[in-house]
């Protein structure tokens, strides 16, 4: 089933604070220039629509989140979504979380970093375009302070077995930590719309968490 096509933007809706073109944003990152303060950093991976950044801004609101979207017609949607919640701890990133890991984030910077059912690359020959490799969980445990997580969910069982492979066999983190499954307490109250889709369709879910504890390589 396609993704449905996304609900138009208000044109008057000012995105000035809540959309980032990755460039646009200082180098290295900084949440004092983006956010006016500091605080704890979480940073998802891919966002799409925006509802786990949003729900999880309106929750915590002693927390800042950043959210990349290589996408920008899905990272203008989050941002509108953003917005309209008037919440001032949350942006949306449009461009390569990859790229940003690697050359924005400093060293042990982010206490969570999440990626909510990221796209599989089917096809073996595209199967190196996954975010979940080598190089880029490098940078996932340089940049999560000491007791940091990393949260990963998937719905496709080949991609949750071979994640959870490379990050036991190429990092120090620990896990995988099992994360239940709950039921949802209203139509809206899921991680993400992907998650909520695949479970009113009654599809499986593979959810894992990992942490960084004990002493790290440099």
């Amino acid at each position: 089933m396609g993704r449905r096509a996304l609900r138009k933007i208000d044109p008057n809706l000012d995105l000035s604070f809540h959309y980032r073109e990755l460039l646009a944003v200082p180098k290295p990152w900084q949440s004092e220039l983006v956010f006016g303060r500091a605080a704890p950093l979480e940073v998802e991976v891919g966002s799409g629509k925006g509802l786990f950044l949003s729900q999880a801004a309106l929750g915590t609101p002693h927390v800042d989140f950043v959210g990349l979207e290589i996408a920008q017609k899905y990272a203008k949607f989050s941002a509108a979504r953003l917005a309209k919640l008037g919440l001032r701890n949350a942006v949306i990133i449009h461009g390569d979380a990859q790229r940003f890991f690697a050359e924005w984030l400093p060293r042990e910077s982010v206490q969570a970093i999440h990626i909510y059912f990221p796209d599989p690359w089917w096809k073996k020959r595209h199967k190196k375009r996954r975010v979940i490799k080598e190089t880029f969980l490098q940078d996932v445990e340089r940049v999560l302070l000491p007791e940091g997580r990393l949260h990963f969910w998937t719905d496709v069982a080949e991609y949750f077995q071979t994640a959870l492979e490379l990050i036991q066999n190429t990092t120090h983190l620990a896990g995988p930590f099992p994360v239940p499954e709950r039921p949802a307490e209203h139509d809206m109250d899921f991680r993400t719309h992907f998650e909520r889709r695949v479970r009113l369709q009654g599809g499986v879910i593979y959810r894992a968490e990992f942490a960084k504890t004990g002493a790290q390589l440099p």
